[in-house]
């Protein structure tokens, strides 16, 4: 007899999936003989914990455009779930998460485990049913596929223990009220109106100065955002899903935006008399034009966000490859250049002023500027980057240059810790001939990245191989990241009660799990670490005792919260270091206008 459960991971495989990350319980019961039945197709993947399984499955969604997949138990293996479903609902990606329940007969008794699973995944799911018919597996399925595709969202599906094990129905009985439906889906082409694709281009072509932001939904569009900057002599500056669009050692990519930004790019919006977004909803409008300043046209394809992060002239509701190739013919070059030279002029001062800043230690400790700026000339080609929430997030971003090809990612809207060791183990599953590099704070490895280094361990002849796989710790004994906020943004010292945490060795568990360790703590063998482990044969945890003092120094300080550092450092624990040492980067700053200096 085939069960509802093959049925299940049959119509799964049907529908391109490989593998589901996923831990085990009895509320899955049916489904696991399933996976043992199904001889890896799909496959079963064991995370150590469901989040991290959710997040693996947003992690492949993110890195291969594919419908990430994940399973929970009933009960408390579904609420783990939600934090990494959240995740791909922000980021929107495409997850399907399949999940158990207690049996049909024990529903509304409060059984043990028993949840309102439909009630628990309402707002994280753009689709959620349970099924309660074995003739109703197959539409529920493809239909929570085809939600998850269109809507780039989650969708979840939730199987009674007892359905998981009745015998299937593929083809549902010929009577009212069955349905036969379908696997298979299409990408549309979505165009905007004629008429506001004339108004944008109106628009852009009065302006003088063009500011370009482009985010993750400008990741298919690359030639068509590098047509439209040459066109416009426009700078490019990329929200941190957008990393990928353009690569770095374009002279006009202005880098990175907002509070982890560039100087660069917060020169070019606080100058520019015209701004084009491109598939972001970046939401910080103190690092947008001020209100009247510019004059704005967005492309975005989903009509509820167009419009909401700025005041735009022009909405163009349309998928953005798509918006630009029509958007292009009506635009005309520009043919003074005088506002490009002045960006790539602030694109070359910025990185020469990055490079500054990373090669200056203090004493004995290393800067967490450097590890990423010797890592930049280091980059495999193809490589993979992820980053977890934290302190090392800013210099992922601001001092690794990314070349063509070379793909990267985060949470980006829920910001949440943790992502970043799964993603980059989905990444290696999806390519395991590509490079992969995770960057992750002590204090998000603790969390829950230390645990994945078992599930590392457990497919270690599949995760190992000749393409480096490694997780780089900044070791700094500080939730380094929430210490910064609570200066600049509360005006409160680092309270050490909730921001000190132990001092792990990192590098000496992953050699007791079989992993390769490697510990720096020497500024001057920085760049010496990172070659050992991107020539390991297995994966590396590569760990920096970092220093917790430099600062995440913003392109510009707000007022606000420059009153409320000093405020803050005057009672600080740290208060030599961080005054010595702000002073110090801040010097280097203001360096770069002395004669002679420049990039070499």
């Amino acid at each position: 007899m085939t069960q509802v459960a093959d049925y299940v991971l049959q119509r799964l495989s049907e529908w391109g999936v490989q593998r589901v990350y996923g831990y085990p319980g009895d509320g899955i019961n049916g489904l696991l003989g399933a996976f043992d039945r199904a001889d890896g197709d799909p496959e079963f993947i064991q995370a150590r914990h469901e989040e991290m399984a959710a997040f693996m499955a947003c992690g492949h969604a993110k890195f291969t455009g594919e419908v990430g997949c994940c399973v929970a138990t009933s009960g408390p293996g579904a609420v783990h779930l939600l934090n990494g479903l959240y995740d791909a609902k922000l980021d929107h990606q495409p997850v399907v998460a399949v999940v158990g329940q207690q049996k049909r007969l024990s529903l509304g008794t409060h059984y043990q485990q028993e949840i309102a699973l439909d009630q628990l995944f309402a707002d994280v799911s753009e689709y959620c049913q349970m099924v309660v018919h074995p003739g109703q597996a197959r539409h529920v399925i493809d239909r929570a596929f085809k939600t998850a595709l269109t809507t780039r969202g989650v969708a979840t599906i939730i199987i009674p223990n007892d359905i998981q094990e009745e015998e299937a129905q593929p083809s549902p009985p010929r009577e009212h009220g069955s349905v036969f439906s379908s696997v298979g889906w299409s990408r549309p082409r979505v165009l905007p109106d004629l008429d506001e694709l004339r108004k944008a281009a109106d628009v852009l072509n009065a302006g003088n100065k063009v500011a370009m932001l482009v985010g993750q939904g400008a990741a298919n569009a690359e030639a068509e955002v590098m047509e439209v900057a040459e066109l416009l002599g426009a700078g490019v500056a990329k929200a941190l899903l957008g990393r990928e669009v353009l690569p770095d050692d374009l002279p006009y990519v202005t880098g990175p935006i907002g509070l982890l930004g560039s100087k660069a790019s917060d020169n070019m919006i606080k100058g520019c008399d015209t701004l084009l977004m491109v598939g972001s909803s970046f939401p910080y409008s103190e690092w947008l034009p001020e209100e009247g300043q510019a004059r704005g046209v967005e492309i975005d394809i989903d009509g509820r966000m167009i419009g909401i992060r700025y005041p735009m002239d022009a909405h163009l509701v349309g998928d953005s490859r798509e918006t630009l190739r029509a958007l292009i013919p009506m635009l005309q070059r520009k043919e003074d250049r005088g506002w490009r030279v002045k960006i790539e002029k602030d694109v070359g001062e910025w990185h020469d002023l990055c490079d500054r800043w990373a090669g200056e230690h203090f004493g004995k400790t290393i800067n967490p500027q450097a590890v990423a700026a010797e890592l930049s000339p280091r980059l495999p080609d193809d490589v993979i980057l992820t980053a977890d929430s934290g302190s090392g997030t800013n210099w992922w971003a601001r001092h690794l240059l990314l070349r063509d090809g070379m793909r990267a990612s985060l949470s980006g809207t829920l910001a949440t810790m943790g992502p970043g060791t799964p993603y980059a183990i989905a990444a290696r599953f999806a390519y395991p001939e590509r490079p992969v590099i995770a960057f992750i704070g002590d204090g998000a490895f603790q969390m829950n990245g230390m645990n994945e280094m078992i599930t590392v361990k457990r497919y270690l002849d599949r995760l190992s191989g000749s393409a480096p796989l490694i997780f780089c710790v900044f070791n700094n004994q500080d939730l380094n990241q929430v210490t910064w906020e609570q200066r600049a943004m509360a005006g409160d010292p680092k309270y050490p009660g909730s921001q000190d945490i132990p001092d792990v060795p990192y590098a000496a568990y992953a050699e007791l799990l079989g992993l390769k360790g490697i510990v720096c703590a020497d500024p001057k063998k920085v760049g010496s670490a990172w070659d050992e482990a991107l020539a390991a044969d297995r994966p590396v945890v590569l760990e920096f005792k970092v220093d917790a003092e430099i600062a995440p120094i913003p392109p510009h300080i707000m007022k606000d919260q420059g009153k409320k550092a000093i405020k803050a450092a005057l009672h600080d624990p740290e208060l030599t270091g961080i005054a010595t040492k702000g002073v110090r980067q801040k010097l280097t700053e203001y360096a770069e206008h002395l004669p002679g200096r420049g990039r070499k």
